[in-house]
């Protein structure tokens, strides 16, 4: 009998890439609920600010600064949440880098880069999970993107990434499931989220990266990745703007080419709004951390109905099945009461009919 995936409150939860966006988020709610975090990322100074705030609002948290796609990274990390906490139930890979650019303007190193980070880096995470999960159970939580299913101009090394993310990730959970071992993994696939990507990606555009509408709120990627982490589900994705991409784009793949090119045109990837100060470019190095969101304010979506009925599919169903037994129910009365108004017509026809032959 498999066993159930703890309660947030009784976990403790690794988070690379943690000491910004999604993942730093992440952190803050899952402390918030009472687990005790582990968070991972390059910079030390934003790592510790980070720990900090949490430990102030009486959370539980350490953390590491190492670049998970260096050698033996992922096993340093296990190291510390088990000298600390005595283990860990939830490993999250989230780190990851990228930069806006023609593939004709990619240098190789530049391109290996984001594959060290984006994928080596989470292959190396996944596999250490798998070493101290076995056995125990827990969860593996892997942050994809909708990309992974249709590529977009000017981010095409992240996307190529995000494709080996999605079918890594695919092919890991058939070998757990084949050899029955008690580990949920859960792909994340956000679409565009509010965070300080636009600014850390190397860019070589005209002007200051951005990303297209539809924008979803941080929030909803944080809140997808710590649910995913008490309730096994195989894949969650962040605001239904990414739906269409994702399902729908490979189905019609030239109609798809025609709509990404002109969402990933320049004019709706570029922004006036620079960089905030010391934030730009960490592809090889950290840079300035610490936000959540971007500095560009754009509008934000804060909910997603399409995630909400991932994350409670029954309730949905309920209230779907609901809703169209009303509707049901009000056609089916409309349609009486106008067979009731033509039978009354029709009555009053035969009584005026008889009347004009008497």
């Amino acid at each position: 009998m498999p066993n159930p995936l703890k309660a947030l409150a009784d976990q403790t939860i690794i988070i690379t890439g943690a000491s910004s966006g999604i993942g730093l988020a992440t952190a803050r709610r899952a402390a918030a609920a009472g687990a005790r975090v582990v968070l991972a990322a390059r910079n030390a100074e934003a790592l510790d600010e980070a720990v900090v705030g949490i430990r102030n609002k009486g959370g539980q948290a350490i953390s590491i600064a190492v670049d998970v796609a260096d050698a033996g990274a992922a096993d340093r990390i296990a190291e510390r949440a088990i000298e600390e906490f005595g283990g860990f139930d939830t490993w999250v890979n989230n780190a990851a880098t990228a930069l806006y650019a023609k593939l004709e303007d990619v240098s190789p190193e530049e391109h290996r880069r984001v594959f060290d980070v984006g994928y080596f880096g989470l292959v190396q995470g996944s596999m250490a999970a798998v070493r101290h999960l076995k056995g125990k159970g827990g969860a593996l939580i892997n942050v994809g993107s909708v990309l992974s299913n249709r590529a977009i101009p000017l981010q095409a090394p992240y996307a190529a990434m995000k494709a080996a993310v999605m079918q890594f990730t695919d092919a890991l959970r058939m070998e757990l499931e084949k050899d029955d071992a008690d580990i949920s993994v859960t792909l994340i696939k956000p679409a565009a989220i509010d965070t300080p990507y636009p600014e850390h990606a190397r860019n070589k555009l005209d002007r200051p990266a951005r990303l297209p509408q539809p924008i979803y709120d941080v929030e909803l990627a944080a809140k997808a990745i710590c649910f995913a982490a008490a309730h096994k589900r195989r894949t969650l994705y962040v605001g239904g703007g990414g739906l269409g991409i994702a399902l729908l784009a490979p189905a019609v793949p030239r109609l798809a080419d025609k709509g990404m090119e002109l969402v990933g045109g320049e004019p709706l990837q570029t922004t006036t709004v620079p960089p905030g100060p010391g934030a730009a470019d960490n592809l090889f190095e950290p840079r300035a951390d610490g936000r959540t969101e971007s500095n560009q304010l754009p509008f934000t979506r804060q909910t997603s109905l399409y995630l909400e009925a991932q994350l409670h599919p029954v309730a949905t169903a309920a209230i779907v099945g609901g809703l169209a037994a009303l509707a049901g129910g009000a056609f089916m009365l409309a349609t009486r009461r106008e067979q009731r108004d033509i039978g009354t017509e029709e009555a009053e026809r035969r009584i005026r009919a008889a009347g004009s032959t008497s």
